[in-house]
């Protein structure tokens, strides 16, 4: 049996503001039926000042998900759109005292459907989350990989169980349990490599590699350095493959390794993430950073490599 706040049980057994607005200027939508939770939000907001004035909510969900959205609308009305627009998840976990970390869905929920009804008001269309096949990783409740990957980086989450709190992803069948895994480890290896300090041309060209060579010793041993690049991006291709992607070595050199991603990998949204994730296991094998780029498609020149050129002649 969860835990739950008298601030909870109350904004659960008398809920305010649930009702439908009929001269609402703002709805925000988000949810369905199908999954178990679905939220609409509507806005009465005074178009002279930017004030909501009212609100309403009609919930479909359990009873944190009706309480969060009590919640969310005692927090909202009286503030400008812009005031409205920096409310968080968590204000909302924290004003109904604490939600159990199973029902922490709830109030994200809340925060997507304030932003929809802003985003309706201001008459900006958002964009529709992509469930092409190999986008879907929660087939059960609809959770894409955005969504997914948004949570783990906005809420810092390291485990399935917390992709479940937030998300729900994962929380039915645990057929998308590796996938989700996967973009943990993503997010985290990208998060890992952006704290990693970009080396100036002097260290990076004589950086002491794991078993005492120089760095710059490497460049002349490129089948070893090749080889070791290939082990490290083979062991990622099935993963990609899972979802109908694919990557290959065009070219390994100690300032420079560019690669070729193809298949659904193409203009994937996680490209980035990929590509800092191999950076950082190479990284971790030679003992000294090299820049990773994928291949232009087009031009088939290493993408970025404008930006490179100048490291590139530095340690050449």
């Amino acid at each position: 049996m969860w835990d739950y706040s008298e601030t909870v049980k109350d904004h659960f057994f008398n809920p305010r503001n649930a009702k439908a607005l009929e001269d609402a200027n703002a709805v925000g939508d988000v949810g369905s039926i199908s999954c178990g939770d679905a939220l609409r939000l509507t806005l009465k907001v005074n178009e002279q000042t930017d004030i909501i004035e009212d609100a309403g909510f009609q919930t479909f969900g359990c009873g944190s998900a009706i309480a969060s959205s009590s919640a969310l609308t005692e927090l909202i009305i009286g503030k400008t759109i812009d005031q409205a627009a920096l409310v968080s998840n968590q204000e909302i976990v924290d004003y109904l005292g604490g939600l159990p970390p199973e029902k922490m869905h709830c109030s994200v929920m809340g925060q997507e459907a304030l932003e929809a009804a802003i985003a309706n008001f201001r008459g900006i269309e958002l964009k529709a989350d992509d469930h092409e096949e190999g986008k879907l990783i929660c087939r059960c409740f609809a959770v894409d990989e955005g969504k997914i990957t948004r949570a783990v980086e906005k809420h810092a989450l390291t485990s399935i169980d917390d992709v479940i709190n937030y998300t729900k992803a994962g929380g039915a069948c645990t057929g998308c349990h590796e996938k989700i895994e996967r973009v943990i480890d993503a997010v985290m290896a990208k998060k890992k490599a952006q704290q990693t300090p970009c080396p100036s041309s002097s260290n990076f060209v004589n950086a002491p590699v794991s078993d005492g060579r120089a760095a710059e010793q490497i460049a002349t041993e490129g089948d070893s350095l090749t080889q070791d690049v290939r082990a490290i991006i083979n062991n990622l291709r099935p993963y990609l493959q899972v979802d109908g992607g694919d990557v290959s070595l065009v070219q390994a050199t100690n300032h420079l390794i560019t690669v070729s991603l193809s298949g659904a990998c193409t203009g994937c949204m996680m490209t980035d993430i990929t590509l800092g994730w191999l950076q950082d296991q190479i990284a971790e094998k030679l003992g000294f950073p090299v820049p990773v780029v994928n291949q232009d498609p087009v031009s088939h020149e290493p993408q970025e490599l404008q930006e490179l050129s100048h490291l590139a002649h530095a340690v050449s």
